[in-house]
């Protein structure tokens, strides 16, 4: 039997069965994603795939007794296929970065005055080869970067978190704006998905995992709502890509 997110009530006794399901409510799960606000969540989304790349540091300094980091922090990449069954295509983020203002670095999703990380955050979209971020995928990707400021005196606990390194992952909390459902069907009533399917998957660095699914969420342009730190996010490839102690 197969149990998927998009109808967590419901077992399905085939592919054949699930993807007609998708495509009948195609439309309600589209309208559904575009109404929440997507974080992380509690799957562990398992890969073979590990990061190899550590926060860089000055060499002979312990940046935790200072009290303010600059941070360079990989919030999203794109074409990579999440646990939420999204990828996240190339300029997702353009929109965006340009529009949105007073963006927050919070802690696990939380919009409260005690899990605010940092409010000086300024977001932009970086080209990036997988292996420098870590990652052994071949090309590039694009990173939703927030270069950011940790003050010690709004967030001792992830200001540590941060100093110490323990901080592996990010999630950007988000608005779906555009998306649409890829479908990996032969069936005369999926051609729109089967379409949308050809179009990206060779795009797709893990597209294994899409394939074994057989379907996925293809997201080509979303709003920012924030970026958070995260013990495991949705989308593993988002590591610390460089924090320094501020110089006094």
């Amino acid at each position: 039997m197969i149990v998927v997110k998009e109808f967590p009530d419901k077992e399905f006794a085939s592919k054949e069965d699930l993807f007609k399901a998708l495509r009948e409510n195609k439309t309600t799960l589209i309208a559904q994603k575009k109404m929440i606000t997507k974080e992380a969540d509690s799957v562990i989304f398992s890969t073979n795939v590990e990061s190899k790349k550590e926060a860089s540091k000055e060499e002979g300094e312990d940046v935790g007794s200072h009290v303010k980091l600059q941070a360079k922090l990989a919030i999203n990449t794109t074409n990579l296929m999440d646990s939420h069954s999204d990828v996240h295509f190339d300029g997702i983020w353009n929109k965006s970065t340009k529009e949105q203002k007073n963006i927050l670095l919070l802690q696990e999703h939380q919009m409260k005055f005690n899990s605010i990380i940092s409010d000086n955050v300024v977001a932009s979209v970086k080209k990036m080869t997988w292996k420098s971020l870590g990652f052994d995928f071949e090309g590039s990707t694009e990173v939703l970067i927030f270069d950011t400021e940790i003050d010690k005196n709004r967030n001792e606990f992830m200001f540590n978190q941060y100093s110490k390194g323990y901080v592996k992952e990010h999630s950007v909390g988000m608005r779906y704006v555009k998306l649409e459902l890829a479908i990996n069907s032969e069936s005369k009533w999926d051609e729109e998905e089967k379409a949308v399917w050809d179009k990206y998957i060779e795009k797709i660095v893990n597209k294994d995992v899409a394939e074994n699914q057989g379907y996925f969420w293809a997201v080509t342009e979303a709003k920012i709502v924030e970026g958070s730190a995260v013990v495991k996010g949705s989308n593993y490839a988002t590591p610390v890509i460089s924090i320094q102690a501020e110089k006094s």
